[in-house]
């Protein structure tokens, strides 16, 4: 049934009910995951002893912040994690990534990434190519390398042998596609990068951009190889109610080097008031399984019915997922815009408005962004962005719910008809 306020046309209609049907399979899968990582959730939710206390405001230094201290025992059991540090004032994912990389790093260590150039964003971090920005790790003297991936987007096991040696320090995994037509890492795929990396550079730290990652499966990539990992709480782990923030979890004496970057060293963890946020990060960390699986299910139908459509989508409807993106192939600038514009029509949040192509910091092309909202820029809510560069690939994310994702999706392809 379609609320009669959406007019669509009848091949539109026709097609969703048919990619719905070639969904089922993959739906009851997404949905056992979701469930047992809800069950889990729980879990840690009843050992962290939370109570309503655990809402309450601190200010200033934050000593002894209950609700605080409650979020990183939860993240912690849910992440196998010996710890984690979880904190409102991690601005975005690339914030939190970048306090981890200058908390395991130092002057002269060297770092390499596995799956190819990290994303746009991090590259100024890094002091990549073009980006070399003031404060970078380049600047603190610390040596940056990255492993093409082959052809297919997948790695290349045979060149990681040959080019990774014993002083690489830290072994940098990027779990989600970013804006690459490739296939996103499974937990499998995470497992070999780390044990091949690690046979070449045994003292090296396994890191994992898990960002877009967390719940797509039945177990954390730390129970695979991996030493620490960090993301953002407006991606998956935020359940689409917290309202800003990131985390790192993983070894315990990893955890506290990034707190010692993140507040200064000797008080790492144990200051940093919370100003009010505890019960949304709290509440958001309880929704985040069951938001992701909705999230899973919008990319698989629009993975389906964009392929009914004769569309080529990365992944395919019925291929594992590592992450919650979905890229769709629209081979045009015209089209991309269309897309866009197709999923701001069913946003809560201003669907009223029409996303244009603009500059943005960080990167090289004009990006179109459609995203309507509650919390600027969460991906756990539906958006879809991409590049005006070929191909032209639309990458979708989100969905708080799957029922009004679906519309948006809809939408989307309604105007590409």
């Amino acid at each position: 049934m379609i609320y009669s306020g959406f007019e669509f046309k009848n091949k539109t209609l026709e097609l969703a009910d048919q990619a719905l049907k070639m969904c089922r399979k993959q739906f009851e899968e997404i949905e056992s995951i979701q469930e047992y990582n809800q069950q889990k959730m729980l879990m840690a939710f009843q050992k962290a002893k939370v109570s309503e206390s655990n809402f309450f405001a601190s200010t200033g230094y934050g000593y002894g912040d209950r609700g605080r201290e409650a979020l990183d025992e939860i993240y912690s059991y849910v992440f196998d994690a010996e710890d984690a540090l979880v904190r409102h004032n991690f601005v975005c994912g690339t914030h939190a990534l970048t306090v981890a990389l200058f908390g395991l790093l130092r002057p002269g260590d060297k770092i390499v990434c596995l799956t190819g150039k990290p994303y746009d964003t991090l590259l100024g971090v890094l002091g990549f190519g073009d980006e070399k920005c003031d404060g970078s790790l380049k600047d603190f003297g610390i040596e940056f390398d990255y492993i093409p991936l082959l052809p297919d987007g997948t790695p290349d096991y045979d060149a990681i042998n040959e080019r990774i040696t014993s002083d690489v320090k830290v072994l940098y995994i990027q779990r989600s596609i970013g804006y690459d037509l490739r296939p996103s890492l499974v937990n499998d795929t995470i497992a070999k990068l780390a044990s091949t990396g690690k046979n070449k550079a045994p003292t090296a730290i396994v890191m994992l951009d898990n960002c877009y990652g967390e719940f797509t499966e039945y177990d954390s990539p730390l129970k695979y190889g991996v030493d620490i990992m960090a993301g953002s709480l407006i991606k998956n782990a935020g359940g689409g109610i917290s309202p800003t923030g990131g985390y790192i979890a993983g070894k315990k004496d990893l955890v506290e080097k990034c707190a010692y970057r993140l507040t200064t060293p000797g008080l790492g963890k144990e200051v940093g008031a919370t100003l009010g946020l505890n019960r949304e990060m709290l509440m958001g960390a309880f929704n985040a399984p069951h938001v992701t699986g909705e999230n899973l299910k919008t990319a698989v139908f629009a993975a389906a019915l964009f392929e009914l459509m004769g569309f080529k989508v990365m992944p395919r409807y019925n291929e594992k997922r590592g992450d919650i993106i979905q890229a769709v192939i629209t081979e045009s600038e015209q089209a991309l815009i269309n897309f866009c514009k197709g999923i701001q029509q069913a946003a809560p949040v201003d669907s009223f408005v029409t996303p244009e192509p603009s500059d943005m910091p960080g990167y090289d092309n004009k990006i179109i962004m459609a995203a309507g909202a509650f919390t600027l820029g969460a991906t756990s809510e539906l958006s879809a962005d991409g590049p005006l560069r070929e191909p032209y690939a639309a990458f979708l994310q989100g969905g708080l719910n799957f029922h009004s994702a679906k519309l948006g999706i809809m939408l989307a392809a309604d105007r590409l008809l």
